[in-house]
């Protein structure tokens, strides 16, 4: 029996393909990576058909690229080396929310509009990154460790116990899954480490280079019952950091984010063709997003203390900002944008990265957030030297865990049409990553060229990692060429 009809034998004629064209569809990303073709492309229907591709594939030697959903951006799903791709959109199953223990229990497949309306329905929602795509994977993106919009240092770790197929074929369970008589047992997989080792840290932005997630338990939240949307226009980066070391410290706020015009334009023009130019004109440099919210307990009281105290902090120490309830001359903005900010990005519309010029690529890195005006300047001098306009230059500003660190984001947008733009964009991203990287900024999820950037300045961290890898992966077969491997 050939390699094709035992793929088949496995997931069915329907679910295998070895079609050239239909390859074609797993070659390309959102991303500048180059296109990289696999052999076979298979869709499985849960863990066993899962085990059973994994473990043929080690008995031949055949990399194995899991992909989750139809929506990437960095190039991690592209193959590198030819082999299976391991379409795991049919395993989108929702098992459980328990709303006792606040969680709910997905497989891979989920994306985020299936699981923003599933959860709504019974009163619940998860965090959510900045707008994330509608198809893409929500266990995904968790296990990218996509950062949320919320600060509270309670959902800093959304993601919890999980099922992983090992390289081998085994299967395993992290955490308390793994305890006997899961899922009903009394823990209820709500606990992500232990016993014994935190396995689950091997597989968070592993890239699928350590084993392929088949289902994982995600933290939950109530619905908010009221919520208050405060915008503040900002010049000066410097003053308005100082802020949030105040309030965010205290626990003033749930989402609270930063965007520059560009960003914000992208995001809130109704028409790009139309209002895009006009409306990033007409916003200020950088706007600050907060949003105080009350949950079941009292949420007007919740809400009334908050703005008291933050109002007291700005009257007094911080005069020169000004909250309100829209944006500039825009009625109805903040009301608005609340809602988008709770919700993926609508289907129908392009997506917002891609609404500007129809590409972009992210350059994304965790610092402190007193350094932030640092990097924006220096952003912008490389764009500058390389004819970027930096009017074009997105920017985003994510406060981490009470205002701790900072996710620092920029967007560099390009027409995916124009060689010369694109050549221009990765040019610019490649100088301005070891330039970041010499000021000490923490790639923390490095794809592509960057990985090879980030792993030559932390050798004996990439040995480690290799080390590991050669235990859970003997034969090399998980998505080989991503990360140092």
């Amino acid at each position: 029996m050939n390699r094709s009809d035992k793929l088949v034998e496995i997931v069915g004629v329907e679910n295998f393909s070895d079609d050239p064209k239909a390859l074609e569809t797993y070659a390309k990303d959102f991303s500048l990576q180059p296109a990289g073709v696999p052999d076979y492309a298979v869709k499985p229907k849960d863990t066993q058909e899962v085990q059973k591709v994994i473990q043929f594939a080690s008995e031949h030697s055949l990399p194995v690229v899991p992909v989750s959903s139809w929506v990437h951006f960095y190039g991690a799903t592209i193959p590198k080396k030819g082999g299976i791709i391991l379409d795991l959109t049919r395993m989108n199953r929702i098992f459980e929310v328990d709303e006792l223990n606040r969680r709910v229990r997905m497989e891979a497949g989920v994306t985020w509009e299936q699981i923003t309306s599933h959860l709504a329905k019974k009163g619940f929602r998860v965090m959510m990154p900045l707008l994330p795509h509608p198809l893409r994977s929500v266990v995904t993106d968790h296990l990218e460790r996509e950062v949320i919009t919320n600060t509270v240092y309670d959902y800093g770790e959304p993601l919890q116990a999980m099922e992983v197929v090992w390289p081998t074929g085994e299967i395993f369970r992290t955490g308390s899954a793994s305890v006997t008589g899961y899922p009903d047992s009394p823990s209820k997989g709500a606990n992500p480490s232990g016993p014994g080792l935190d396995f689950y840290r091997f597989l968070q932005a592993a890239q699928g280079t350590m084993g392929v997630i088949t289902w994982a338990n995600l933290k939950t939240e109530y619905l908010t019952q009221k919520d208050k949307m405060l915008l503040a226009p900002v010049k000066d980066l410097s003053q308005v950091m100082e802020l949030l070391y105040r309030i965010l410290r205290i626990r003033i706020g749930q989402e609270c984010l930063l965007l520059n015009n560009t960003d914000l334009a992208a995001i809130m023009a109704e028409d790009k063709s139309k209002d895009f130019t006009k409306l990033r004109a007409s916003l200020p440099p950088w706007t600050l997003i907060l949003v105080i919210s009350g949950h079941h307990r009292r949420p007007e009281g919740k809400i009334k203390y908050e703005e008291a105290t933050l109002n007291e902090i700005i009257k007094n120490e911080f005069p020169e900002i000004s909250f309100s309830d829209n944006l500039p001359g825009l009625p109805g903005s903040g009301k608005k944008l609340l809602s988008m900010l709770r919700q993926p990005w609508p289907k129908e519309v392009s997506y917002w990265k891609n609404r500007y010029k129809g590409g972009c690529h992210s350059l994304f890195f965790i610092t402190k957030p007193a350094m932030a005006p640092k990097f924006v300047k220096k952003i912008e001098e490389i764009a500058a030297k390389h004819g970027y306009p930096i009017s074009d230059l997105g920017g985003y500003i994510q406060p981490i865990e009470h205002n701790r660190a900072c996710h620092i984001e920029f967007n560099l947008f390009y027409d995916p049409t124009s060689r010369p733009e694109m050549e221009r964009v990765r040019n610019l991203s490649s100088e301005a990553a070891k330039a970041l990287l010499k000021e000490g900024a923490l790639f923390t999820r490095p794809y592509g060229e960057l990985a090879k950037l980030v792993y030559d300045r932390a050798n004996g961290y990439a040995v480690t990692l290799k080390r590991v890898k050669k235990i859970f992966d003997p034969k090399n077969i998980m998505n080989p060429g991503n990360l140092c491997f």
